[in-house]
Formats: C-alpha cells, structure tokens, sequence
C-alpha cells in the first residue's frame, strides 16, 4: 500500500508545477500518459503462477509454494465453485457490513483530505497552492512508512498469541480513532505549521487501517474474498464521492471548512465503534 500513498504524495507535489507549465490540463495529460507506460510494464511483469514468473528465483518459488499449502490445505472435499456468489447471504451478516462500513470511512476520509487540504490550507492560512502542495504532501510519505510499523506491529501480536479478531479491532481503532482526534485539533491550529504537523499525525495513523479491515476481507470470507472486497469498494468509492462534493456544498452553505472537519471526525468515531462491535477475524460460514 506503500505505493498508493507515495504516488499520492508525488501528485500533489507534482500537480502545480505541471499547470504552470501546462495549463490546467496539464496534470491530467500527464499523469494519463503515465498510466499508459504503467501498463506496458504490468503486462510485462505479471503471470498468471509463481511457476510461470521468469523472474522468479527456485527458493523464492519454493518459499511461496510451502507457505501457501500450511496456509490453505488442500480440502478433501472441495466445494464446487459458484457462478454467482451468494449475495443475500454474504450481505446478511454483521461482520460484512464492518468492513464496508469501515471502507466507506476509510475512502471518505482519504479523499476528503487528498482534494481539499491544498485548499484548505490555502483559504485559512493563505499559503499559495505551490506550497499548500508541499504542506499536504508531507503527511502521504509519512503514512506509506507507518503502514509498514503497522503491518510489521499487526504481525508480531498475531504471532505472540493475540487473537486476529482482537489484532484486527486495535489497528483499526487506531486507523479511525487517531485522525478523528487529529482533524479536531486541525481546526484550532493558528499557524500553518501547527496544522501540517496534525494533519501528518492524523494521516499517519490512518495507515493502521490496511492491517485492520484491509486484511480482514480473505480472513472472514476466503471464497470470497474478492466479491466482498468489490461491494466494499463501491460502497468505499460513493463514499469518496459524498464526502468530497459535499464537502464544497457543506463548505459554500455554512462558510465553514472546520465544521467539515468536525463531522467527518464524528463519523471517524462511530465507524470505529462500529467495526470493534461487528468485525471478527475469524472466518464467516457463508454457505
């Protein structure tokens, strides 16, 4: 996930520069073009196995291979694969409502940040954009290596002997909780300093959440998991959607970005309440 926040990071960063130097349209002629060259390299890179990757070295592969059947023996019998999954069923349990509740969160509070802390910083404090970028930048880098501690903490509790089911409850309380409190304190800092450094905390901790309900998904419904992981995601991607127009709607009817961060940290502590009630770590019988 490293990558999703570093690439982030260097947008925000590189946006500006690219629509002084190419108009408005320039970020997006750019960044379009990048995704092209992304795809040459995916199509290259990819295979469909570990046996299949040229660029696999014989210990890695047998690595793979031996953690793969401790991790997922093989069933005596095998249950025959579904056409359609079992929607009704997979949407009548409470743990899969955490995980899109949690994504839903998850995805608003990124994007929120990600859209309109530029402009956020811009209309409070009066610092130009160019610089607003570099303000909103910081806290993306620093969320790519706290997602690594997090995953690296999640792992050594599990083995320790913590149960998944309570592993996955505290990254995730961190994830939602720690920026919820971070945005509150965002709305009385005085200085734009003051607020990055909040706003870099709250940011931070939110990269708790890839080891709590990011991970959860193979965990509750491992024949399901990709299904699950797409109803979440479009739940996670309307989400987005709200909480960033209605961000300006909110901001253009009350004249106030801090009210914005106040409700959004609201909505933080009910999903985080939420989630440590319904979620488990143990796997959910679907069928």
């Amino acid at each position: 996930m490293a990558g999703f926040q570093l690439g982030c990071a260097i947008g925000l960063t590189l946006s500006p520069i690219l629509m002084s130097q190419g108009g408005i349209f320039g970020p997006f002629v750019i960044f379009g073009l990048s995704g092209f060259l992304w795809v040459l390299v995916w199509l290259s890179a990819i295979s469909s196995t570990p046996y299949r990757s040229s660029q696999i070295s014989k210990c890695e592969l047998e690595y793979i291979m031996s953690k793969k059947q401790k991790s997922f023996p093989v069933e005596n019998n095998p249950k025959p694969a579904r056409v359609i999954p079992p929607f009704r069923r997979l949407l009548s349990k409470m743990p899969t409502w955490s995980l899109i509740v949690a994504n839903s969160m998850h995805s608003w509070g990124f994007f929120v940040i990600l859209s309109w802390m530029p402009i956020y910083f811009n209309t409070i404090f009066h610092v130009d954009l160019k610089q607003a970028a570099w303000f909103s930048a910081v806290p993306w880098c620093l969320m790519a290596f706290m997602g690594f501690l997090g995953g690296m903490w999640s792992d050594m509790l599990i083995r320790s002997g913590t149960s998944v089911t309570l592993t996955r409850k505290i990254m995730q309380t961190i994830g939602f909780v720690g920026p919820a409190i971070a945005l509150i304190a965002l709305t009385t800092a005085k200085s734009p300093s003051t607020a990055s450094a909040w706003l870099t905390l709250g940011v931070a901790l939110k990269a708790f959440s890839h080891s709590g309900f990011l991970v959860n998904f193979q965990e509750i419904a491992p024949h399901y998991t990709g299904v699950l992981h797409g109803i979440s995601n479009t739940a996670g991607t309307l989400a987005a959607i709200v909480g960033t127009v209605g961000a300006g709607f909110f901001v253009e009817l009350v004249g106030s970005f801090q009210g914005f961060l106040w409700l959004t940290s609201l909505l933080y502590f009910l999903s985080a309440l939420f989630y440590i009630i319904f979620s488990t770590g143990e796997s959910v019988d679907f069928d």
